[in-house]
C-alpha cells in the first residue's frame, strides 16, 4: 500500500488508461478530411458567387466593377422591369480619398453604363465618400442614406458585382438596410478563370481565397454601429 502510494506522488498524480486512434482509426480521419477539402474545393466558390434575385424594379450596380460585367449590368436592366440604376462607390483606389464626387466608383460606374448605350435619365450615381476599410458596406450606408434624404421608398432592391465578391455584396447591404429591405444580389462571372476549376489559375485562387477571408470577417467579426453614416 505504501509503495502504490509513493509511485502515485502520495496521491497528486493518477494513472488511468487513455484511447486513442489506431492506425486504421487515422486513415479514417485523413480520408475523411481529404473528402472534405474537396467538397469545399468544388463548391466555394459557386457558394461565394451566388446569383439571387428578388422582385423589385431597383438595380444597384457597384460602380469598381470591370466594363464586362458593366455590359452585363446594361443588360439586366434592359431586360427586366427596372425603372432606375443607381451606381454606388467611394473614392477611386489610389486617389488619396475624396476629393469630389466625380472622383468616385459610382461616377466611373455611370459613365460606363451611359457608354454602353443606357439613357442617363434612368441612371443615379450615389457616391460614398468614404475611403480605406468596409468600402462596400459603406457605398450600402451611402445609398440607404440617399434613399431617406429623397424620400425614395424602398421595399427590394437587386444588386449586380462581380464573381465571388457577391455574397459578401449581398451580406453587407442587407446589414445596411435591414430586414425591411429585401437584397437580391446578381453575380457576372469573371472571364479570367474558369470558375469550375479555379484552383488552377492564379487569378481563381487569389479571387476565391481573398474573398473567403474577407466574408469570414464580414460574417462573423464585422459589427457595425447603429448610427453608423457617412455624415
Amino acid at each position: 500500500m505504501t509503495s502504490a502510494i509513493q509511485k502515485n506522488f502520495c496521491g497528486i498524480i493518477t494513472r488511468r488508461e487513455r484511447w486513442g486512434l489506431s492506425w486504421r482509426g487515422w486513415l479514417a480521419f485523413i480520408l475523411a478530411a481529404l473528402l472534405i477539402a474537396v467538397l469545399l474545393l468544388l463548391n466555394i466558390q459557386p457558394f461565394l458567387a451566388k446569383t439571387q434575385r428578388v422582385n423589385t424594379n431597383i438595380l444597384v450596380v457597384e460602380g469598381w466593377i470591370h466594363e464586362y460585367a458593366i455590359r452585363d449590368a446594361a443588360a439586366e436592366f434592359q431586360t427586366n422591369h427596372y425603372e432606375k440604376i443607381y451606381t454606388t462607390g467611394g473614392p477611386i483606389v489610389g486617389s488619396d480619398g475624396f476629393t469630389n464626387d466625380f472622383n468616385t466608383s459610382a461616377s466611373v460606374g455611370a459613365e460606363l453604363l451611359k457608354k454602353i448605350g443606357v439613357p442617363g435619365q434612368f441612371i443615379q450615381m450615389v457616391p460614398s465618400h468614404v475611403s480605406g476599410r468596409d468600402r462596400t458596406y459603406s457605398s450600402a450606408i451611402a445609398l440607404r442614406d440617399w434613399f431617406r434624404e429623397h424620400n425614395v421608398a424602398v421595399r427590394s432592391v437587386n444588386v449586380l458585382t462581380e464573381d465571388a465578391h457577391a455574397r459578401r455584396t449581398q451580406l453587407l447591404f442587407q446589414k445596411a438596410f435591414g430586414s425591411g429591405v429585401a437584397v437580391g444580389v446578381i453575380s457576372v462571372p469573371d472571364p479570367d478563370y474558369d470558375a469550375k476549376h479555379w484552383w488552377r489559375t492564379s487569378e481563381g485562387v487569389r479571387e476565391v481565397l481573398d474573398e473567403s477571408i474577407a466574408y469570414v470577417y464580414a460574417r462573423i467579426f464585422f459589427h457595425p454601429s447603429e448610427n453608423f453614416s457617412e455624415k
